[in-house]
């Protein structure tokens, strides 16, 4: 990498992300074993940062799925090294375009004239995954029989359960970043997920249930469950279970018929994952406030641009709090981002006033600020995103069955189910798997098929009472990106008391 920068004109510095994975997954659909899996992967990315005319920069990225050829060390040198050519030639490239821009638009685009002007990590760790069941040594025998049995139990409650599909998955990732400036960061990951999914029909409706666990550890944590401080729940078995005890309730219960007024709404840790999910994490990535996922994922009502944004600015009620954190235990956590900064958590909402955001080191230096270890890839080969990592609502002090017992009349939304949300998340209306009505205190009937609908601040303003019961839930499935990827994280809070209006019906 040295050598590289030091040869080639232009060439500022350099970086290298390496990645080798394993994975086993079984799967199971009412009663019967499905797929059953075994992958494993080599994959490389080269980051080249080149300098102009004029004090600006750009950055050029390749990478590339080498598979086997990882063993071959002469031929993958060879390959490293026309990487490193190829990302060079697309940062000069880089580098022309923004001198054209900056010709047409003068001042009225000064973040394209900036330098980086934040300087190249040169960290050096090793940091190994945690489990008592290495992935690699996990026998598709037994991923499939747990999931066999999982489904086979779920099949067994009753006609009223038409469908349900159980599967595990257990992986092991190595990742080690290597640049131009020293840094060399070995992290591994091991990380098992069950889920569940499940159709319930009675002759009151229909219901559809899904539902996953996940943890950084290894195949133990789904056949025996996980005791975590923040995100402990049960084996996969016990959870496949009472999803599908959950989703029969709902089959029978009635679709909320909803008033059609503002209304007391208690949230649970569940259903505020989402929230914090949509409202929180992805408006406070600072690629998407900087406007770089406008045309195809949209803006952030956090920054509407550098001199018109909540920054300093309350958003929210004096109670409320909200950060990420990766260096807490949850299915998103890690101690160096893919440019190797090392993490740290980033308070996003203090006392109700909006902090700031997670970034990169390109996207820190856009807004002014220290870079605090926010980007991420799915893969190797993917150029890193600003990602959410594990991202919440922070607990109160006050008992969720108190902020219960406090209200005359109003409902009780637990579990999320699907967003749906305006382009900047400036408003929302996401759906509960399940509503309780709240009646003088006491929870009462069950009802499916309700939706919170919010002004996002208006929602945050309301909040009159916090519960110190703050759970994260793994969440599998994050899209982001053009390619798209995919990427792990936790997502949650305690409970929540506010004001909004509730919308439902029957499918």
């Amino acid at each position: 990498m040295r050598r590289f920068v030091a040869t080639h004109r232009g060439a500022l510095d350099a970086e290298m992300r390496f990645e080798v994975m394993l994975a086993r997954s079984a799967s199971a659909h009412d009663g019967d074993p499905r797929d059953s899996a075994v992958s494993e992967t080599a994959a490389f990315g080269v980051k080249v940062t080149c300098g102009g005319t004029g004090g600006v920069t750009a950055e050029g990225f390749t990478g590339v799925e080498v598979g086997r050829l990882a063993l071959r060390k002469g031929r993958l040198m060879v390959e490293l090294e026309a990487a490193l050519n190829e990302a060079l030639r697309r940062a000069r490239w880089n580098v022309r375009q923004k001198i054209a821009a900056l010709k047409t638009l003068g001042t009225t685009a000064p973040a394209l004239a900036r330098a980086l002007g934040v300087e190249p990590s040169n960290e050096r760790a090793t940091i190994p995954a945690t489990f008592q069941r290495d992935p690699r040594d996990a026998l598709g025998a037994e991923m499939q029989q747990l999931c066999r049995e999982a489904s086979s139990a779920i099949a067994g409650l009753g006609q009223d359960i038409v469908f349900n599909a159980v599967s595990a998955l257990s992986e092991l990732r190595h990742e080690l970043f290597i640049n131009s400036a020293g840094a060399a960061i070995s992290q591994a990951f091991a990380y098992s997920q069950g889920d569940v999914y499940v159709v319930a029909q009675t002759a009151d409706g229909h219901q559809e249930t899904w539902d996953v666990i996940g943890d950084q550890r290894g195949f133990e944590c789904l056949r025996e469950g996980s005791r975590l401080e923040l995100s402990a729940h049960p084996d996969l078995h016990s959870f496949a279970l009472e999803l599908a005890g959950e989703t029969r309730a709902l089959a029978a219960a009635p679709p909320l018929k909803p008033p059609d007024h503002e209304v007391v709404v208690v949230t649970d840790p569940h259903f505020n994952a989402l929230v914090a999910h949509e409202i929180i994490g992805h408006p406070c990535e600072a690629d998407r406030a900087l406007k770089m996922e406008a045309a195809y994922a949209g803006r952030s009502w956090l920054l509407r641009s550098t001199r018109e944004n909540q920054l300093g600015r309350p958003i929210g009620s004096p109670l409320l709090s909200a950060c990420s954190d990766p260096t807490l235990d949850g299915y998103g956590h890690y101690l160096y981002d893919h440019e190797g900064t090392p993490a740290r958590r980033t308070i996003h909402i203090e006392g109700g006033v909006f902090r700031g955001f997670i970034n990169s080191r390109a996207t820190a230096a856009a807004l002014g600020v220290k870079p605090n270890g926010s980007a991420r890839a799915s893969e190797a080969w993917h150029l890193p995103l600003v990602r959410m990592s594990n991202t919440f609502f922070m607990p109160g002090a006050s008992d969720p069955a108190a902020i219960v017992s406090e209200v005359e009349r109003g409902y009780l939304v637990c579990g999320n189910n699907i967003p749906s949300i305006a382009e900047s998340r400036e408003n929302f209306r996401i759906s509960a798997r399940r509503v309780y009505e709240i009646d003088h205190g006491r929870i009462g009937r069950l009802y499916r098929a309700g939706s919170v609908l919010s002004d996002s601040k208006k929602f945050f303003t309301n909040i009159d009472a916090i519960g110190n019961d703050l759970r994260l839930f793994a969440i599998p499935n994050c899209g982001k990106g053009q390619p798209m990827q995919v990427k792990r994280m936790s997502n949650g809070g305690p409970t929540l008391r506010s004001r909004a209006r509730l919308v439902g019906g029957d499918r």
